[in-house]
């Protein structure tokens, strides 16, 4: 059996063997690149250590050699990873205790690649704290507040007891003060936002305001000449207060004393308001005939004789039949009007004959125009004779009382 399992650990090793010669071949025919990078220190960083871009390994140091005052680091990484031309090598110290790597930084975002065989100095490279520098500088912190620095008068001590002595009994108020400045910092931490925004609105109305210095400096000016001038009428000004006071006085016991008028007047307005607006159709109908009337009651007016010429013409330019039509189509709904009417209208408009404005809508046609002669509606009467046209007698044409014998201003 031993016999046996040494022949199965010979042919293991050769297999392990053949793999790893295998691996290195591999390995050479893989694209690579080399950087120098020159260090202050390479402490826990030595041949085969990792190279890293944002913690992934793509590559290893090749060789570590001291050079005088800093250190040698050369390096090797594949060529597919770009690397920018601007990088910077740091070594990084994962714990206390674990290998340190070297790593390139910033990551390639795109633009120039680092150069093959490029050489960083030391201002391109960084080494992480030491613990004995940390504690190399607390020491030195120690000595330059001893006795033989800053306490070398008991300065600083007089200090830390001055300070015991003020602090003593004032642990509860401290501590409410911390509290209540933890909670300002909250509140002012929630309302940062609020906060800025307020401070951008202040920083546009800043700007907007010296924008605008010269409006701004213009508007100060007329407002001091605007004071100059209150200052010198102050004397006219504090009499007009004093007139308006009493004039308000005098108002106030008015209205204290006729109240009920007041009142009354304000609801008799109110129900007059209410009758204007009821017949506000009725008034702009007056208003629009009233005018017309008067023209007309002036044109009828016979100021030789004092009487009022007219001619009634009550059916107008149409026949009888048209007349009771026209009647009937202005009182009665359109299907309880006789068909003899609607032919009526038919045939007249047929024959372009006076029309009346009620037989037109009872044929959908619209309203005849103001100036159309014979246009107005029946029963209503025309216009009165005119002094000095036919029919009138000439000789009255000079002899027109505009006035309606003295009723109406010439």
């Amino acid at each position: 059996m031993s016999r046996r399992w040494r022949r199965i650990a010979a042919v293991g090793a050769a297999v392990a063997l053949v793999a790893v010669a295998a691996l290195a071949v591999l390995h050479s025919r893989v694209p690579t690149r080399t950087l120098v990078a020159h260090f202050t220190a390479t402490v826990g960083v030595h041949a085969g250590s990792d190279v890293r871009v944002l913690g992934v390994r793509i590559g290893t140091v090749v060789a570590v050699h001291p050079e005088g005052a800093t250190v040698r680091v050369e390096m090797r990484y594949a060529d597919r990873y770009a690397i920018p031309a601007g990088a910077s090598a740091v070594i990084v110290p994962p714990s206390v205790v674990s290998d340190r790597y070297v790593q390139l930084i910033p990551a390639y975002t795109g633009g120039p690649r680092l150069a093959d065989g490029a050489d960083l100095p030391t201002s391109r490279t960084a080494v992480p704290l030491e613990l004995d520098d940390v504690y190399r500088a607390l020491d030195r912190f120690n000595q330059a507040l001893g006795p033989q620095g800053a306490n070398a008068g008991g300065a600083l001590s007089d200090l830390i007891d001055t300070g015991a002595q003020n602090l003593a009994g004032n642990g509860a108020n401290l501590a409410g003060t911390l509290d209540g400045l933890a909670k300002v910092l909250s509140t002012l931490d929630n309302g940062r936002d609020d906060l800025f925004g307020t401070v951008t609105d202040l920083q546009d109305f800043v700007t907007a305001l010296a924008e605008s210095d010269q409006a701004v400096g213009e508007l100060n000016t007329r407002l001091a000449a605007v004071g100059e001038q209150l200052a010198g009428e102050r004397a006219e000004l504090a009499a007009a207060l004093r007139s308006l006071a009493t004039a308000l006085a005098q108002v106030a016991g008015f209205v204290r004393d006729n109240r009920a008028q007041l009142v009354s007047n304000v609801d008799t307005l109110s129900q007059v308001s209410a009758a204007l607006v009821r017949q506000q159709q009725a008034i702009i109908t007056v208003l629009d005939t009233a005018p017309l009337a008067l023209s007309n009651l002036n044109l009828a007016y016979n100021g030789r004789s004092g009487t009022l010429d007219t001619r009634d013409d009550v059916m107008g330019p149409y026949d009888p039949a048209t007349y009771v039509c026209s009647l009937l189509a202005g009182l009665v709904p359109a299907t309880q009007i006789p068909k003899e009417c609607v032919a009526l209208a038919q045939t007249l408009n047929a024959s372009h004959l006076p029309l009346p404005d009620q037989l037109r809508k009872l044929l959908g046609l619209p309203p005849a125009s103001s100036s159309t002669s014979g246009g107005s509606a029946p029963g209503t009467s025309g216009q009165g004779p005119t002094p000095g046209a036919p029919g009138v007698p000439g000789d009255l044409s000079g002899a027109i009382d505009r006035t309606l014998n003295g009723i109406l201003p010439s």
